[in-house]
């Protein structure tokens, strides 16, 4: 009877450990966002230096003398059609990803997001409503993309870095929040809905981003920096090493041979 119900059980034990190596959270920021009053924010005005939603934190910078910050805030606020730095909490789409109500919004080179998990494998990216106008109409510090003809090939884009515990890069990848670079104008582009932009190949608990645009003057971009993100994929370690499951496999192995 126990030669029988070895090769069961011990397939069994593989095929959890297996579904566990696999196991994923999905950050949603619903668990903060439930705090906010309706078309609210949370922009750091504490000096908590930042906040955490699920097993992902998120840094913050908070200046009290100009009531200005960096890094990240998280938004609950759907105003898709004012423009202007008034406007900078709202993303273009109006909800957050799967028309969630919370959303996180980054602004600036600073923001980053660090993992207690595994490796982050995916998030969703939109444009702010702030920096999508700004591209489509211009504003009093900013172009409008493609200019007066729409053939300049402007853009605007986020390098994704993974960084190592010192907060150097290691590797990195792009996405474009906007792209008027085509030969055909009909082809150009400011995203206006949710992205999920897949990062696994970074391999990274933590990462930054960079941000780039065809639009730069004296001090440096005109475009915002900004853009909103959500629905997080970050992996969840096994409960159980390789070797431990090789090593219970030879243990039950033995048992049977007595037996």
């Amino acid at each position: 009877m126990i030669r029988k119900q070895f090769p069961i059980a011990l397939l069994a034990l593989l095929f959890v450990c297996s579904h566990d190596l696999n196991a994923q959270s999905v950050v949603t920021f619903e668990d903060i966002g439930a705090t906010l009053a309706d078309e609210s924010f949370y922009n750091g005005s504490d000096d908590a230096g930042g906040f955490s939603s699920g097993p992902l934190a998120f840094n913050n910078s908070y200046n009290e003398e100009f009531e200005s910050w960096s890094g990240w805030s998280y938004s609950n606020q759907t105003d898709t059609t004012t423009p202007g730095f008034g406007n900078q909490y709202s993303n273009i789409v109006g909800l957050g990803d799967s028309g969630s109500a919370t959303y996180a919004v980054a602004f600036g080179n600073t923001a980053e997001i660090q993992s207690s998990s595994g490796a982050i494998e995916s998030l969703s990216i939109t444009n702010t409503t702030y920096a999508a106008l700004s591209m489509r109409d211009g504003d009093p510090f900013a172009k409008q993309f493609g200019g007066s003809s729409g053939d300049d090939p402007d853009f605007f884009k986020i390098d994704i870095l993974s960084l190592n515990q010192a907060g150097e890069e290691v590797d990195s990848l792009e996405f474009f929040l906007a792209d008027y670079r085509f030969s055909d104008n009909s082809q150009d582009y400011i995203v206006d809905n949710w992205t999920t932009v897949d990062v696994s190949e970074l391999n990274a608990r933590r990462i930054g981003f960079r941000f780039s645009s065809s639009d730069v003057g004296t001090f440096g971009i005109n475009t915002p920096l900004y853009f909103a993100v959500d629905n997080l994929v970050v992996a969840v370690p096994e409960p159980a090493t390789g070797s431990a499951i090789l090593l219970l496999a030879l243990t039950m192995s033995t048992r049977r041979k007595r037996c």
